[in-house]
């Protein structure tokens, strides 16, 4: 088993445009007031990197890394979320995400796919540039629209569109794996790829593709009423990155899991900061710390109530506090007789 590395910290939602979070250097030197010891980069923010000159030069991304390292911290992931979101857009939802991209690629929707399909792939050299294995990113989706089906699916709907997602994926999955890199993909509602079963669908569409891995962030399971402790069991093995993101269900004879058009803070369903909500994290840091997670905790900060800054410091002693130095003995360890073949066979009556 491998001690889980942390704390680390997602700075997209606290970049700003006063000090210190108007600065690679000025928002990690407040990380790291904090005791944290990572930072995960939204790679959409020029305030914390140019991707396209992390990809395409290795001093500009040792740079990048140097900035981190000398505030005391690493780099945990680099994230392309936002334009991960655009690999694959429904018509419905043009004009809400053409503000992920820029203006020269705005109603256009097939250049706006190219713009974001190269945002990945510079994602996988600038990751392999800072000495990184591990990737975070969204699916984006085609079908979502259609989640709760009225009116009925059309038979084939549902495959169609997987077949595209994964006909859009897998060249770029393939260009991760030659730099040696995981696409860890954020399950989350609003993506093609929203709970384990979907998943499960893109997986077999990209044949299983090894880079097809996964960002594990429990809050949105409890919104969709899904063990996210019994998903451990099921995708550990491709679990390779880690948000430490809670959240609460508070269902009423009002609302339920739809959330009735509510904002956050009215919602049944809503988002907290670690530590407010209900996710058991003490169940999911033993569960992954035994199966041997290698990764980062990253706190990501999506609180409807409480103050982002409150939440940071509040974070950083979380996942501290939950993250298992693993044993090198077993506690019956005192006891242990050495090893005897006669012996053993002696006790199990096969002399």
């Amino acid at each position: 088993m491998t001690t889980i590395k942390g704390p680390g910290i997602f700075l997209a939602q606290f970049l700003g445009d006063e000090a210190p979070f108007n600065s690679l250097e000025s928002i990690c030197k407040w990380a790291k007031s904090l005791g944290y010891a990572g930072v995960q980069i939204p790679t959409w923010d020029s305030r914390c990197i140019d991707l396209q000159k992390a990809a395409e030069s290795k001093t500009y991304a040792d740079e990048i890394k140097g900035i981190v390292n000398e505030c005391g911290l690493e780099i945990t992931e680099l994230s392309t979320h936002l334009q991960g979101q655009l690999i694959a857009v429904n018509p419905a939802y043009d004009l809400l995400f053409d503000g992920f991209a820029p203006p020269s690629v705005h109603n256009n929707p097939k250049a706006r796919t190219e713009w974001a399909v190269q945002q990945l792939k510079y994602g996988a050299v600038a990751s392999k540039n800072m000495g990184l294995n591990a990737h975070a990113t969204f699916s984006g989706s085609l079908l979502w629209h259609t989640w709760h089906p009225w009116p009925q699916r059309p038979a084939g709907l549902v495959d169609a569109g997987f077949k595209e997602l994964a006909k859009r994926w897998l060249p770029i999955l393939d260009h991760f794996d030659e730099h040696g890199v995981d696409v860890c993909y954020e399950i989350h509602p609003g993506e093609d790829l929203f709970d384990g079963v979907t998943y499960e669908m893109f997986l077999e569409k990209v044949n299983n593709h090894p880079r097809a891995c996964l960002l594990y962030d429990p809050s949105h399971f409890v919104l969709q009423c899904l063990d996210y402790v019994q998903y451990i069991d099921h995708y550990h093995e491709r679990i390779k990155a880690f948000h430490v993101k809670d959240a609460e269900f508070n269902s009423t004879g009002k609302q339920g899991t739809f959330g009735g058009y509510q904002n956050w803070a009215d919602r049944a369903g809503r988002y907290r900061s670690p530590g407010d909500g209900q996710v058991d994290f003490k169940k999911i840091f033993s569960k992954l710390t035994q199966y041997d997670y290698t990764g980062w905790a990253v706190m990501e900060w999506e609180c409807c109530i409480k103050h982002p800054e409150d939440g940071a410091r509040e974070g950083a002693a979380f996942i501290n506090d939950h993250i298992i130095r693993v044993t090198e003995k077993a506690f019956d360890d005192f006891a242990r007789a050495s090893k005897n073949d006669e012996f053993n066979r002696r006790i199990i009556g096969i002399n």
